[in-house]
């Protein structure tokens, strides 16, 4: 699993070739984690790190163009006062940013390549409700098969709303029930009416199954891709 310390930047020693180790050695093992198909938590990491990175870098900016300038020359050919900004970096503010500026295009590359194989395993997914679906869908069953003739695993589901000062945002919980393993008699209908017997506290649960073509690894890729389609296709249906 690969994991990098949210202040690696910082931390220890500030120095161009030994930040570059600390973070070629993390996205080496993102690289192998990527090549056996598992997406989280390095996806994540990648992703909370590029925007650290970016947002270091903008208030750097902001910061050098809210210092004042001063005339230093003039050039008499255009007429013009020559300014120069009265702020200059220090020594391990340069080496901050040599940093920055290396880690950033190497995060988009692995975030390129990251997205590149999410939209190809999320390609191939069919997502599909089971029987009648009921007004209330915020709550209920996801059934999800990994290959053509794998196991059914059946979570419950829980989407939430939560604001933040800009906009809403939702949420999707899940919480693994069981597995029912595959057999001619054991259909998606069989499933849900089973847990309508044993779990009577949702008497009438929304219930959508996703099928994936592919094996890939379930609790790194196939469920966080799962549950991401799930509440896309939910608001979709209620929008």
């Amino acid at each position: 699993m690969a994991t990098l310390n949210d202040n690696w930047l910082t931390e220890k020693y500030i120095d161009f070739e030994y930040k570059k180790y600390v973070l070629l050695a993390f996205l080496q093992q993102v690289d192998k984690d990527f090549e056996i198909q598992k997406l989280y938590p390095s996806l994540r990491e990648i992703i909370k790190h590029y925007r650290q990175l970016k947002a270091l870098k903008e208030k750097k900016n902001e910061l050098y163009n809210a210092f004042p300038a001063q005339a230093t020359d003039i050039d008499m050919e255009n007429m013009q006062l020559i300014y120069e900004k009265i702020f200059h970096d220090s020594k391990l503010m340069q080496e901050l940013e040599n940093i920055i500026d290396f880690s950033i295009p190497q995060f988009e590359n692995h975030l390129a390549e990251g997205k590149k194989i999410y939209d190809a395993i999320e390609s191939q997914l069919t997502i599909f409700p089971v029987g009648v679906v009921p007004l209330r869908t915020k709550e209920g069953y996801l059934f999800i098969r990994d290959g053509k003739n794998a196991d059914t695993k059946v979570y419950e589901y829980d989407i939430t709303l939560f604001e933040q000062s800009d906009a809403q945002y939702r949420g999707i919980h899940t919480e693994y029930i069981k597995t029912w393993e595959t057999d001619l008699g054991i259909t998606y209908q069989y499933i849900k009416l089973e847990l309508l017997k044993e779990k009577q506290d949702i008497p009438n649960p929304a219930t959508y199954a996703i099928e994936s073509e592919w094996m890939v690894p379930l609790e790194e890729t196939l469920l966080p891709i799962a549950k991401r389609c799930l509440l896309r296709y939910v608001e979709d249906s209620i929008s």
